[in-house]
This record gives structure tokens, sequence and C-alpha cells, in this order.
């Protein structure tokens, strides 16, 4: 075929540019396949429009906050750090900070300073960007020569990178592409089902709270039937008119699989107060509105919208006077307060969560190069791998480790 390129990246993601950016300035001649218009569309709305590109941590933490197949990255990760990633954007110009747990953001707080500097990377380290949608692999018995587009065109290539993304946020591009791409190729693909995605929950009450945003909790998870917590962090959560979400709530679903019903989550609206604290609050609370009714002697101690919710689930009654409220119900508030129940019942559509789980099955991709096993001159990087991690940018450090590692592989041949 003529005018065969080094490499053909398909997909101008987090791990498609770092790829580009890497392979190009290593002298490779390197074409991105982009379908959207504007390349990097699900970056800008990660860290809800901030961009949490990475966690400033060892490799070692971040392994370990890989929920699955973390083994498989050990040689990603120790090729291209966090700190290596950090290195990279401010090189780039853009100035970096180091926020709670680790994440780090773009100074300006704007997604779009990251995405710009990744295209300049690409670009200026000679990387060219074509558009148009895969299709499928060109092949030759197990060899791939490159990819067939959407409107017919044939795209030859030495050797095809897939770093399509995963299912989620279909928007931004993300829509399962590259999954079918490696099918052609033998690949499996495992079940894909959504991680790090908002809960629905059997309690109908949280549609009266639905827009409160309640910063500086405690969310913890259980299995129905066991004592200690799956999970349980401090962070934001969000009420919704079908259930939760926000931070704490996304963490929280990675540890949940299966039946969710299986499950119950409690809120601590206030964990900064010991159990006997928040009592003695409350009962200051109750002496200065003495005369009121339990119902409006809240405000000082909760957000408006849910005083409602309390009121009927502590059992005391709306128009009980606080003077008259016992030291026995006084105890059950507090409880309520400290461990507000929750029951997941769903998860909402796998098109909602930040990250696709599942994907590329690792045992048929060498994790010293991201190359295919099973058909040569194929790779693979980023989310339509089956990795995955929590919140606090993993997730989006695993898509420039594995595009930088299959880049500098490829460029030192």
């Amino acid at each position: 075929m003529a005018n065969k390129t080094d490499l053909l990246i398909v997909g101008a993601g987090a791990a498609g540019l770092v790829c580009a950016g890497t392979a190009a300035r290593g002298g490779l001649r390197v074409v991105l396949l982009e379908k959207m218009e504007r390349p990097g569309r699900k970056l800008m709305i990660t860290g809800k429009g901030r961009c949490n590109l990475t966690n400033n941590c060892s490799v070692d933490a971040f392994l370990a906050a890989v929920r699955k197949n973390s083994k498989f990255l050990y040689s990603a990760a120790s090729a291209f750090t966090p700190q290596d990633t950090m290195a990279l954007l401010e090189g780039l110009g853009v100035p970096l900070k180091t926020e709670r747990g680790g994440r780090v953001f773009p100074v300006s707080d704007r997604s779009v300073d990251i995405v710009d500097a990744l295209v300049r990377f690409a670009r200026e380290s000679g990387a060219s960007v074509a558009h148009g949608r895969a299709a499928r692999l060109l092949m030759e018995e197990n060899r791939v020569l490159g990819v067939a587009t959407q409107d017919g065109r044939e795209l030859p290539a030495e050797h095809v990178l897939i770093a399509t993304g995963g299912k989620s946020y279909p928007l931004t591009g993300s829509t399962g592409d590259g999954y079918g791409l490696a099918r052609q190729a033998g690949h499996t693909v495992t079940e894909l089902r959504p991680s790090l995605i908002p809960v629905v929950t059997e309690e109908e009450w949280c549609r009266e709270a639905m827009g409160l945003s309640l910063k500086n909790v405690r969310l913890r998870l259980y299995r129905q039937d066991k004592p200690k917590a799956l999970f349980d962090e401090m962070g934001e959560m969000l009420f919704t008119h079908f259930g939760v979400s926000g931070p704490l709530v996304l963490s929280a679903s990675a540890h949940m699989a299966g039946e969710l019903r299986r499950y119950r989550m409690a809120v601590d609206l206030k964990p900064g107060l010991a159990p006997e604290q928040l009592d003695a609050r409350i009962l200051r609370d109750f002496q200065k509105y003495a005369n009121r009714d339990f119902q409006n002697a809240l405000e000082d101690l909760l957000p408006r919208s849910i005083i409602p919710v309390v009121v009927r689930l502590s059992g005391i009654a709306p128009g009980e006077k606080v003077h008259q409220v016992t030291r026995e119900r006084r105890r059950q508030l507090v409880e309520l307060l400290k461990g507000l129940p929750l029951t997941p019942k769903a998860f909402r559509p796998l098109e909602e969560a930040v990250v696709t789980s599942g994907g590329v099955k690792v045992g048929e991709v060498d994790p010293r190069t991201m190359a295919s096993k099973l058909a040569q001159g194929l790779y693979f990087a980023g989310e339509v791998l089956d990795v995955d991690a929590y919140t606090g940018g993993y997730n989006l450090q695993i898509a420039f480790c594995t595009g930088y590692l299959a880049a500098a592989g490829l460029a030192a041949k």
C-alpha cells in the first residue's frame, strides 16, 4: 500500500494523544484517526470540567488504586509515573496544583488547557490528525495492515494502536468502537459494565432533596450481611431525582457488583462530631428554639431541603415542641444523622458511567509493550483494556502510561 504510516492511532483521547506525541517525538510517522470534530472530548468533561488528570502519588499507591488487573499495569506505571505526567503537562506550559487526596488539576481549573496542551504536544512532535470513524482493521492472516474507515478510505500502517476508550459518555465519542476492532483481530472482550457511576436508590425521598450537594460528609458502604464497611471515605455527594451521585458515590459504586440490594449505604452528615458532641449540639439548638415545633428547630443544623426527610425518618412528630423531645428520641436522632440510610437499587445506564469496567482481555496483550499477542502490529492503550481504577485521577493515568509505553517501545525499535 502506498503512503503507509509507521503508527496509526485510532482515537485521539488521553491515551492516543500521549502515544502520538511520544511516538512522533521518537521519529515515527504518526497519524491520529479521530471521528469527533475535536480531539479529547471526554477529557473536557473530567473532574466537572476541571480535569483531574492524575494523582500525585507513588507507583505503588497508583497500582493499589487500580481495582482490576493492576499487575498488568506494572511496566506501564513504572515507565510513565504520575510525576512524569505532571512534568509533561507543566513542560507544555500548563501549571498544575495538587488538591485533597493527591488529585492533580490545572491551576486554571480549565480542562481545555489540558486538552489543548496534549493536542499541541502531538502536532508539534510531528503527528497528523485524520478525521473519520474506523470501520474495520485491514488484515492479512494474523497481521494488521491498517484501518478502513466508515466512508470507504483505507489507511495503511505498519502498526495500529486502538485507543478508543470505553462506552461511557457516548456523546464524547466513547461508543465502544474499539471492542469490535479487537474482536475482529480475535481478541476476547470481557463483560462490559459501568464503574464510577451514580446510584439509583430504593428511597424515593432523595427526589425531595434533589440538587442538594453535601460537602465534608462521610459515606460508608456495607454488604447487608456484613458489619465491616467495604468503603468508608469523606468527601462530597449529591442528591438527585433518582438517588445519589457525586465523587463519594462514584467511588463507592466501584465496590458494588451483582445484585445491588445486597448493599446498604450510610451517610454521616456530621462526621466532625462524635455522637455525644452532636447530642450536645442538638440540645443547645433545642434550648435556643425551646418553644418551636421540632420541624422548625433544625435550620441551624441541616440544609433546608433535607430537614423534612430527617424529620420524617426520625419518628419524632413534626409538631412536637422541642422541649418535650426525650433523651431517647434525641439519641435516635443522633443515630440517624450519623448514619442516614440509603439502599442501592440499580446503577444508572452504562452511558453515564465515568469509566467502563471490562474490555480487551489483558492476558491477550503483552504488558511490557501493549502489543497484541494474537495479531502482529496491533496495540492497545487506555480504557479499551480491561483495567479500571477508583476516582482521583487514576483512570486518566492508566490512559497516559499505557499510551506512553506503547509509543516508547515502538520508537525504540
